[in-house]
């Protein structure tokens, strides 16, 4: 059956947050009681048969954001199956679960290790969306190629490697839409202009009533920075800097840099441009901050049709030590799952201040699946993320708004100021 296709365009990490990476693996059943029979599909591998079905099954039942998404997720199977049955090689098979796992336009949803030259994830270095007929940058990651570049908040993107952002962008929009959806809009954007993995990038761009301006991001490789760094600011605060919540021994290395900063009158921790991790690091941390336990999020998983009531999260106090005094969060527009759940949890055990621009939006644990045929490998959003007030993780907003482009440190240098001044 022919897809509803709604398109009103003309037109890193990265780790995840995974309370339980887990596979998945769906119970085997003959294909032919689980799905009318094709009656002109061509010959084909049956694995690629088989894999696809256990992926859409395995979706169908656990994953988490079918509420928020306008995907006809039942549409997608009829669409992309008889595409999966005609694939001639593990290649084509790999691109036509890419594109199916696209359909949910959603940047925890996707192949775990996608080919060179498959489309990146978005965010990624640049973030556009539409302002009338413009589509215009919001924002541009710091130290990133986009900002070499000299790409600018509010230039207008006209095109990328010779295709123009409509065609680019239509490329990435969902095919199966019940109803048209904007935020599927803006996934797609952000892919387009994300380029392409292993790929450098030319975009056409024009600033103001200026003239069209060509801006080359060549690959750039991310730095080898430790994944924690800690300083004392001119003002006497602490500040610790953590780029990812992903190795252990991140735990070790904050508690010796709070115990050199145990002193100081305010602290700042810095998680932007931090793409996430595991709670098992990010919950150790935060229980530097607290003398008895406390709640720090709320979670739901798929149960049926609909969701399960919630289970409340906790941090239990640890160390040597509680650290006291105020303090405050930085994020950014690329701090993405666990670095969206620490600054959440730190709110919502009374302990932090969050200064900075929205977030990733990335809104659920994953699980992980390893197809049984062809072992290729997926996550998927499974366990919806809340914090103590029940309220949703991908729409958390920061407690004090920076403007794409403004000073974050110093907003956050300026908030803690406020903070230390409120101590008796």
């Amino acid at each position: 059956m022919a897809c509803a296709k709604y398109n009103r365009m003309d037109n890193i990490l990265n780790v995840c947050d995974v309370r339980t990476s887990r596979r998945v693996f769906c119970a085997t059943a003959l294909l032919s009681a689980t799905f009318p029979a094709f009656a002109l599909e061509p010959s084909s591998d049956v694995a690629f048969t088989s894999d696809f079905d256990e992926l859409w099954r395995t979706l169908d039942k656990r994953y988490c954001f079918f509420a928020e998404k306008q995907t006809n997720w039942s549409q997608v199977r009829d669409h992309y199956r008889p595409q999966a049955v005609a694939a001639k090689s593990f290649a084509a098979f790999e691109d036509v679960i890419r594109r199916t796992l696209g359909e949910l336009y959603d940047a925890h949803t996707h192949l775990s290790n996608p080919p060179e030259g498959a489309p990146r994830w978005p965010p990624f270095d640049i973030l556009v969306e539409r302002a009338g007929q413009d589509i215009r940058v919001v924002a541009v990651q710091a130290g990133s190629a986009a900002a070499d570049s000299g790409l600018s908040i509010g230039d207008r993107i006209i095109a990328i490697d010779g295709s123009v952002i409509a065609k680019s962008a239509a490329l990435h929009m969902p095919s199966c839409l019940s109803h048209p959806d904007p935020v599927a809009e803006a996934y797609a954007l952000n892919v387009a202009v994300a380029g392409h993995r292993g790929q450098a990038r030319l975009i056409q761009a024009a600033r103001g009533s200026g003239p069209v301006e060509n801006f080359s991001l060549p690959l750039k490789r991310r730095s080898d920075s430790p994944d924690l760094t800690s300083n004392l600011l001119k003002d006497g605060s602490g500040y610790i800097r953590i780029a990812s919540f992903a190795n252990d021994a991140v735990v070790a290395a904050f508690d010796e840099a709070l115990m050199a900063l145990k002193d100081t009158p305010g602290l700042i921790i810095d998680v932007r441009s931090n793409g996430g991790g595991d709670t098992a690091v990010a919950r150790p941390i935060m229980g530097r901050f607290i003398s008895t336990r406390k709640p720090y999020a709320k979670m739901r998983r798929r149960s049926g049709g609909n969701l399960s009531p919630a289970w409340v999260e906790y941090v239990k106090p640890r160390g040597p030590f509680t650290y006291t005094k105020p303090v405050v969060v930085l994020a950014d527009h690329w701090s993405g799952s666990m670095a969206e759940g620490f600054p959440m949890g730190m709110r919502g055990i009374g302990r932090a201040q969050i200064v900075g621009t929205p977030m990733m939006g990335l809104g659920a644990a994953v699980f992980s699946i390893k197809l049984k045929k062809t072992a290729l490998q997926a996550q998927y959003s499974a366990e919806p993320v809340y914090d103590v007030d029940d309220k949703p993780r991908w729409l958390m907003q920061p407690d004090v708004f920076v403007p794409s482009g403004k000073d974050i440190l110093e907003a956050g240098v300026s908030e803690l100021t406020r903070l230390i001044r409120t101590v008796p």
